[in-house]
């Protein structure tokens, strides 16, 4: 199961996700790092080597690559929100650690539950299985109640959010 945490860092929302993924380190490295492979769970993919100081327009906002470590850290920022990936190898497994900073704490329960729906999408494509985006955010409303309580967080925007996307897609 994936749960994120939430912390504050000099006033901005930090959320970590930390997953345990029973694959060697590469192939995770290739599934956070290589654009075919992310384009397959995560929710965006952008045309990057990727190297440090690359940057990308994408969404209307800047895309910057900030670090690369192959295969263990890559971080980037996006629109001044800050992201990275940390891979360990712990025996067979890796050790994903996700993190997410950003300035909008009334949305921290909307983003995390977010990012738990794409994150558990990583292991299937890992095992060579497809997790569709629908069938992934099926549980994204239980999901961002859990959230907006654990965070203490109005849950209000996010269901006007959810609702907002169901009303698009009708």
């Amino acid at each position: 199961m994936i749960h994120g945490t939430m912390e504050l860092i000099d006033g901005r929302v930090a959320l970590h996700f930390d997953l345990s993924l029973a694959h060697p380190i590469e192939p995770v490295w290739r599934a956070v790092s290589v654009p075919a492979e992310l384009e397959q769970w995560f929710p965006a993919a952008v045309d990057w080597t990727p190297m440090k100081g690359e940057t990308f327009e994408a969404g209307g906002a800047t895309l910057e690559v900030t670090e690369v470590d192959a295969p263990h850290h890559l971080a980037w920022s996006y629109a001044g929100q800050l992201q990275s990936f940390k891979l360990t190898q712990e025996g067979d497994a890796c050790r994903l650690t996700f993190t997410h900073v950003f300035d909008d704490l009334p949305l921290a329960a909307q983003t995390a539950a977010g990012w738990e729906t794409y994150l558990s999408r990583l292991d299937p494509h890992l095992r060579g299985e497809h997790l569709t985006e629908e069938m992934a955010h099926e549980q994204w409303a239980e999901i961002h109640e859990r959230y907006a309580e654990d965070f203490g967080v109005d849950p209000e925007p996010g269901r006007k959010f959810a609702e907002a996307l169901r009303s698009a897609q009708q």
